[in-house]
């Protein structure tokens, strides 16, 4: 499958006053990274809102954030006390930054894996004059000059063969689909039903694709390096891996 080109980018994204733009972070357990994620990003976005949702860390990571946010205008925290999982809590995020008439939502790992860095370059593909406008940007690993680092050669072979057949299965665009590293315009956000998406894991990041492109949403890829985390544990287990796969087959069956 050959996946669309990205637009011509420059290096850096200038923000208008009138773009109003959301960084959006899932947290759990991601207390010992959130300073440096938190500095990053602001260096990256100095203009940008940061939304953080955190699953009642046992860690004190919501509780770090919001005192952090207590200095930080730019900073707002939800802890779920009640609720957890990435599908809901990506869910949550997207309706806050409809319901509060953001232009753009940025959405990035917590365990550093994704530079903040690359932030502004989402932004600029989103930006660039093209027809129809660019929906998604995504941050991809598997288009050229992507690449990933401090993963053995078995993970690697096994992520490639996971989304060839996510993205064949479910007739994806793209290369990379299960990547969170990603820019969406809200107006196509605005278009899909949230309280249809039925995800409750990580298969959440496909079935948002699968709504959006549903939307005649326009997507492209950038190459960005991803990094494997240096501090704490992953949150997708084998069990977790399995429900996501089990889920994509019912979504591509449906």
């Amino acid at each position: 499958m050959s996946a669309p080109s990205p637009p011509a980018i420059s290096a850096a994204w200038t923000e208008p006053e009138r773009i109003r733009v959301l960084v959006l972070i899932l947290t759990l357990n991601e207390s010992e990274n959130l300073p440096t994620l938190l500095a990053g990003i602001e260096a990256a976005l100095p203009a940008a809102d940061i939304l953080v949702i955190d699953d009642d860390s046992p860690d004190g990571t919501g509780e770090r954030a919001a005192q952090v946010a207590e200095q930080n205008p730019r900073l707002s925290v939800q802890i779920r006390r009640d609720q957890r999982g990435l599908g809901s809590a990506l869910r949550q995020g997207i309706a806050y930054a409809i319901e509060h008439d953001y232009d753009f939502l940025l959405n990035l790992d917590a365990d550093l894996s994704h530079d903040p860095a690359d932030l502004p370059r989402l932004l600029a593909a989103a930006q660039a004059a093209a027809t129809p406008p660019i929906d998604v940007v995504i941050g991809s690993r598997y288009v050229a000059e992507g690449g990933i680092e401090g993963w053995p050669l078995r993970r690697r072979l096994m992520s490639r063969l996971v989304n060839r057949f996510a993205t064949t299965i479910l007739r994806l665009p793209i290369r990379d689909c299960s990547g969170s590293l990603r820019c969406y315009r809200i107006a196509r956000l605005r278009q899909v039903e949230l309280e249809g998406l039925r995800s409750g894991g990580y298969a959440m990041i496909e079935e948002l694709l699968l709504r959006l492109r549903a939307e005649g949403a326009t997507m492209v890829e950038i190459p960005i390096t991803f990094v494997d985390r240096r501090q704490g544990e992953s949150k997708l287990t084998s069990r977790e891996a399995v429900r996501s796969a089990w889920q994509l087959v019912r979504m591509a069956w449906r």
